[in-house]
């Protein structure tokens, strides 16, 4: 079961995406439903907002309790909460799941959103995906624990550390389900791990 983080930004999108592949996938709301699920997404959105309804429930510490087994995928503000700082911006307690520094809307305002073109390099898969950016951050530094697994005109604008993946731009708008797969299957391989153990 896939999760997705249902507080504010485009969740359901991500559901939908989900649905047309047929895999299970559920809102999630509260951190104690973090138990029923193997897999986290983390939409876009604004990040303030999410930051601000993430600490009225307590989610920082359980999702980080999450992410020491269980794979996430963040994509634009979901990708700015899992990183480690913030350029010029102390509004957001990021999780520090990735290991990466990012700034918030680089690309301009929503008036400045377009599609771009992107070379995906991944455990020995290469598709190139046409993907929306929208107020999208960019990713300034990386860490030597994270791989940088797509670039858009020489920025980086995917990476991977370990089971998880942030993205700067919102697959779930395009027409590509790559990342919902990849992150399905490191659900399965996780459920896999603990059935054998």
């Amino acid at each position: 079961m896939i999760g997705i983080l249902a507080l504010q930004g485009n969740f359901h999108a991500h559901l939908q995406k989900l649905d047309e592949l047929n895999i299970s996938a559920k809102e999630i709301r509260y951190p104690n439903q973090l138990k029923d699920i193997d897999g986290l997404i983390i939409p876009g959105g604004e990040s303030t907002t999410i930051n601000d309804l993430m600490k009225r429930v307590g989610f920082h510490s359980e999702i980080k309790i999450f992410a020491e087994k269980k794979p996430i995928l963040g994509t634009c503000a979901g990708l700015i909460m899992m990183s480690t700082f913030i350029e010029n911006d102390n509004r957001v307690a990021p999780l520090g799941i990735l290991d990466i520094e990012v700034t918030r809307n680089a690309y301009g305002s929503q008036a400045d959103s377009f599609a771009g073109k992107i070379n995906i390099n991944i455990d020995n898969q290469t598709p190139t995906i046409k993907a929306p950016f929208i107020r999208a951050p960019k990713i300034i530094k990386i860490s030597k624990s994270v791989e940088v697994i797509g670039t858009y005109r020489n920025d980086i604008v995917a990476v991977k550390s370990g089971i998880h993946i942030g993205l700067t731009f919102h697959p779930e708008l395009s027409d590509t389900t790559f990342f919902h797969n990849y992150i399905f299957n490191k659900q399965n391989e996780h459920i896999k791990e603990n059935n054998a153990a």
